[in-house]
């Protein structure tokens, strides 16, 4: 297997661009022989003549043209490794808010892409209520934060819409209790449209859990002691969606919004929005809007 080398690719890519070997040598900051030593190897290695020299100038033959486009190519990617490894710009901390409901599945998987693209930066995740999150990002405490809503603030970015669903504990029947038992946490955004939804359709219903913590809301709803409401897909393995076949009314859609991701704010910032959108456009039936500031 033979490789080629970067230093031998930046030469050439060098002379291809100062159109002659002494004005690469000078760019290089090599001697004029030492840079045609590297042509000449790199001629050997793949057997191929990169330069014509039977002008008074030095031009590129077919073969020269056609390995130009890689060259360029490697020595680009070889300079980005070790940019994003190295230079200290991509060092430091970004702060991303994200509500607990959606945390799963999307979150880590995007936490794992960023920190293979940037090794050295520390993603700082805040998992909060919407509402909370709009606050922080308000007052700058965070870089970039995604939101559940039902209409979408200017200057925010829609990622996709997503069904609210009923929730319950697998095979569980306490969705057929009279009065329905929920169970909410006290700053969930979804609670007031949910209680419209039962009172305009005459279904009568209590509050038995109201708090500020999920893994209580989950457990109540696992051992069958009441409902939940999540956005589709968003449910954890333990719960299930209630097939109520038209028992529960209908619930209004979601929108997953980002806030933050207007672009020019750097390299690291914009790839994380990027991240961020694909985790999220890319499921089904996704719409992809944005609200101009």
């Amino acid at each position: 297997m033979r490789n080629l080398d970067v230093t031998t690719l930046r030469s050439f890519v060098a002379v291809a661009d100062a159109g002659g070997v002494t004005r690469a040598a000078g760019f290089l900051h090599l001697t004029q022989s030492a840079v045609s030593m590297q042509l000449k190897r790199l001629e050997e290695i793949l057997n191929v003549d990169l330069l014509d020299r039977s002008g008074r100038t030095i031009a590129l033959t077919a073969s020269g043209e056609q390995l130009l486009v890689y060259a360029r190519r490697m020595v680009a990617l070889n300079d980005e490794v070790i940019s994003r490894l190295t230079d200290q710009e991509y060092e430091g901390e970004i702060v991303l808010g994200v509500p607990h409901d959606i945390v799963y599945p999307a979150i880590p998987q995007v936490l794992k892409q960023f920190n293979t693209a940037f090794p050295r930066m520390r993603v700082h995740l805040v998992s909060s209520y919407t509402r909370a999150l709009k606050d922080q990002f308000g007052k700058g405490e965070c870089d970039l934060i995604l939101t559940t809503e039902t209409s979408a603030d200017p200057g925010s970015e829609t990622l996709c819409h997503k069904p609210l669903r009923w929730i319950g504990a697998p095979g569980g029947t306490a969705w057929r209790h009279t009065p329905l038992r929920l169970a909410f946490g006290r700053q969930c955004t979804f609670r007031p449209r949910v209680i419209e939804a039962l009172d305009t359709a005459g279904i009568p219903w209590s509050v038995i859990v109201e708090t500020e913590s999920d893994r209580t809301i989950e457990a109540t709803v696992s051992a069958d002691l009441a409902v939940h409401t999540m956005i589709e897909g968003t449910e954890p393995p333990h719960l299930e969606r209630i097939d109520h076949n038209g028992t529960l009314p209908d619930l209004p859609e979601q929108m997953i919004n980002l806030y933050g991701a207007q672009s020019g704010k750097g390299l690291v910032h914009d790839t994380l929005a990027g991240f961020l959108r694909r985790a999220f456009a890319g499921s089904e039936g996704a719409k992809l809007r944005a609200v101009n500031a």
